[in-house]
């Protein structure tokens, strides 16, 4: 049986294969940096595709309707202004990080995976 589409995730995160997807520090998140992961995942030939689309916006629709939501990441700010402008251009570099989480997908718990059902 072909795996669904947690399934297909889980298996991403799980393997040294991917760069571009890994799971946050306690493993209750998913990263996904967009540039690397539109280009490692997403722009394979179609026989070596994991997803049935070269679209993030496919990948991030699959994400919603398996009940994920978008984490945004807070960063503390200095007061001082060339520390306030570094951080804001490596906030910048960061944005490209998409963070989603699903309280039925943690690493730490696989067998709350079957949990995962679509809308």
């Amino acid at each position: 049986l072909p795996l669904c589409f947690p399934e297909k995730l889980w298996k991403m995160l799980e393997s040294s294969k991917f760069q571009s997807i890994w799971w946050t520090e306690g493993g209750k998140c998913v990263a996904i940096n967009k540039d690397l992961f539109e280009v490692e995942v997403l722009g394979r030939g179609v026989c070596q595709r994991v997803f049935n689309t070269q679209h993030i916006r496919s990948v991030i629709r699959q994400l919603n309707l398996y009940g994920f939501t978008k984490v945004q990441q807070n960063f503390q700010r200095s007061a001082s202004l060339p520390e306030f402008l570094a951080e804001e251009a490596a906030a910048s570099a960061h944005s490209q990080i998409l963070y989603y989480y699903n309280p039925s997908f943690n690493r730490a718990h696989p067998w709350l995976l079957g949990m995962c059902k679509r809308r």
